[in-house]
């Protein structure tokens, strides 16, 4: 029975969103533009630890829409997953907690997105599909270059 404890084990507990916020800043009036705004999203990861074998994933996407110099709209959203993993290699588990979690979190989060923007009063901002494994892959690369005290390329980064 001691095969049994040795078992690998990848769960989901949990997905729920942890973060949600709207800012309008300059409506009234901006909302009378009829310019095209300008968009700009950013996403940022995180995973810790929460007790042994169980880990918080969150993906948080910053969305500022701007007119000129004027902000439009901004919403930060960040969705969260409760996961159990135990039993994994380390190196396994990091790939787990920096590529499959993000990528079971992130439509939760483009609909969140996507529906907040239209409960706003504006046309849906669609969050484009992400590549997960590319962005650890290139995370590690870059940790392996400081580490080898090279120069590290810019590379997105997994808070």
């Amino acid at each position: 029975m001691a095969e049994e404890n040795n078992t690998p084990v990848f769960q989901i507990q949990r997905m729920y969103l942890k973060d949600l916020s709207l800012e309008q800043p300059n409506a009234p009036q901006i909302l009378l533009e009829q310019t095209q705004p300008q968009v700009d999203i950013n996403l940022a990861l995180a995973a810790e630890p929460v007790v042994d074998g169980i880990f918080e994933v969150s993906v948080t996407a910053t969305v500022t829409t701007k007119v000129g110099d004027k902000t439009l709209f901004l919403i930060e959203a960040k969705q969260a997953g409760i996961f159990e993993i135990r039993n994994v290699p380390q190196e396994q588990t990091e790939g787990i907690l920096g590529i499959v979690c993000p990528q079971m979190i992130y439509p939760y989060l483009r609909a969140v997105v996507s529906d907040v923007c239209t409960r706003a009063g504006f046309p849906p901002v669609l969050l484009t599909e992400v590549n997960f494994q590319a962005m650890f892959e290139a995370q590690q690369a870059a940790r392996e270059a400081a580490a080898n005290g090279g120069e590290a390329a810019a590379a997105p980064t997994l808070n």
